[in-house]
């Protein structure tokens, strides 16, 4: 058995920050399932919503995610993350990030952008590919410290805790069982402070911005465990994704809607000024149900992103990474508009957290898009997620340092080492395949950008079934990292449709068909659900 001070699964920039953080208290361990560079932070293009200039204000920033999230944010957590922003975001510069900036009046100041549903321009980036320069220099940084251990291709199995093994009097997560990829053998790997910053769930979808890894591990481990889970029925479609039948999740940034990309219709028309009084900047969730609206009004594929009428040269510069992208599929941003579909992107909901990334199970904290403060409510606003993980990781780390050490008597449980029992080989990798890719078209099709109850009980029934098969396959067969992800996936895609089936109301990214309106009186308020 190995032992640490803390041990963070996932290495974005929530996990990477807190590690660093942690290295200067004990033992530190970031197990991630692929290389350390794998993680969704990497693929973030946009930049981190931060107040640092004088034309902004907290009080606007604050104001703009509270309109974002359509009455269910938490207006406490708000107001810490966003005030804290600008401390954590110095630091990361210290560490060696570089914003883009631009020189005003003799002097270097930061080149902001603007994305929807932000009334000033305050998103820092670095051109549009601020998530990797960020997840570059985290884990240079991590090389450096001799406290940390980063354990790639391992995957988190399960999380061991006080009430599984029997000590229900004090429950409290004691560790974790992990697989290493590499000899197939399941690790038991103890600490008192265990932290999930494992990113999201857009694989659970058919379409996502997500890379792979984004199989919903933490919050299937954390709900198994009986941590409390909340607001999983909102999901956010990123409304541009690159419709190319070559191109997989490429994500075309909202930044460029920020620099005057126009949406238009099969018709070349300027559909968004019909949805929205700020048209093609409004929030997420309104500019994703207007390309779907449109898109089956005109019995169309896709909408299409206009920023013709910025020069090649400002587009070479300001977005590198999506004129080379779209080029490469025959696409010059310059001179035509690019062809975009919504595809899943961010969960909103997450483990029940509290401003401090404490979650209702005693040892376990999540940080990042795994967890949920209250900062995003029912509709995130663009470029608050980076923040959000800077500024948790941060509050996270102090109070793990804080908390009360294990008692003696969770000392003294003897940690069981894992055990596979009689089971075979999987012979029959096709139905694992088989699982995954019925999941993600049932997602896509019934608990999608819009929802009607007839679709979400159908979705319902069908993953009753799934959930049955996978669990059977589970136990009768040896753990891969496939098969792990498939049960995440299930455990996941059920939590989404249960938590929107009891919401009888459209708020934020959940809009049903059934229940059109707001409702304040019976529905603001969290979807918690637990396994308890």
């Amino acid at each position: 058995m190995k032992e640490y001070d803390f041990v963070v699964i996932g290495s974005g920039i929530a996990g990477l920050t807190f590690a660093l953080k942690a290295a200067e208290h004990g033992s530190v361990a970031v197990i991630t399932k692929r290389k350390g560079a794998d993680s969704n932070t990497a693929w973030a293009q946009g930049g981190i919503a931060c107040v640092t200039s004088d034309e902004d204000s907290f009080e606007l920033h604050v104001k703009d995610t509270l309109e974002a999230g359509a009455g269910l944010c938490d207006e406490a957590a708000v107001r810490t993350i966003i005030m804290e922003g600008p401390e954590r975001v110095r630091e990361l510069v210290e560490v060696g990030l570089h914003f883009d900036d631009r020189e005003v009046g003799g002097h270097r100041e930061p080149d902001l952008g603007r994305e929807g549903g932000h009334s000033k321009r305050r998103v820092l980036h670095v051109q549009d590919v601020t998530g990797l320069e960020i997840e570059k220099t985290l884990l240079r940084e991590l090389e450096k410290s001799p406290a940390v251990e980063l354990m790639e291709n391992h995957m988190a199995v399960d999380l061991i805790t006080a009430g599984k093994l029997g000590f229900a009097t004090e429950d409290r997560c004691l560790g974790v069982y992990v697989l290493d990829e590499r000899t197939d053998e399941v690790e038991t790997i103890r600490t008192d402070r265990l932290v999930l910053a494992t990113g999201g769930c857009g694989k659970v979808y058919l379409y996502t911005t997500n890379p792979d890894i984004a199989t919903g591990d933490g919050v299937a481990m954390a709900w198994r465990a009986g941590a409390v889970i909340a607001n999983m029925e909102f999901i956010q479609f990123h409304p541009t994704c690159l419709f190319h039948p070559n191109a997989k999740s490429f994500l075309i940034s909202e930044a460029v809607r920020g620099e005057g990309g126009i949406l238009r219709n099969s018709r070349g028309e300027d559909f968004m000024e019909r949805y929205h009084p700020q048209r093609s900047l409004a929030p997420r969730d309104i500019v994703a149900r207007a390309i779907d609206a449109e898109i089956k009004r005109l019995g169309a594929q896709c909408v299409y992103l206009d920023i013709t009428h910025q020069t090649p040269e400002f587009l070479q510069e300001r977005f590198p990474h999506i004129y080379a992208t779209c080029l490469r599929f025959g696409i010059d941003m310059a001179k035509q508009a690019i062809p975009v579909v919504p595809a899943a992107h961010y969960q909103c909901g997450g483990i029940k957290t509290d401003v401090n990334g404490a979650t209702t199970l005693p040892g376990l904290y999540a940080i990042g898009e795994v967890a949920c403060t209250g900062l995003h409510g029912a509709n995130r606003l663009a470029s608050n997620s980076l923040l959000e993980g800077l500024v948790m990781a941060h509050r996270a780390c102090d109070a793990s340092v804080r908390a009360q050490p294990t008692s003696h008597a969770a000392r003294e449980i003897a940690l069981p080492e894992w055990e596979s029992g009689d089971v075979q080989d999987v012979d029959e990798l096709v139905v694992i395949y088989h699982n995954w890719g019925e999941i993600r078209r049932l997602m896509w099709d019934y608990v999608g950008i819009v929802r009607t109850d007839k679709r979400l009980q159908r979705a319902s029934a069908r993953l009753r079934n799934l959930q049955r098969e996978i669990r059977e396959f589970y136990w009768n067969f040896k753990i891969s990292v496939d098969l792990l992800e498939l049960r995440n996936l299930a455990t996941v895609a059920a939590l989404i449709v249960d938590s929107a089936l009891s919401r009888k109301e459209s708020r934020g990214l959940h809009f049903t068909l059934d229940y059109p309106e707001l409702s304040d009186r019976r529905f603001k308020r969290d979807t918690v659900v637990s396994r308890t």
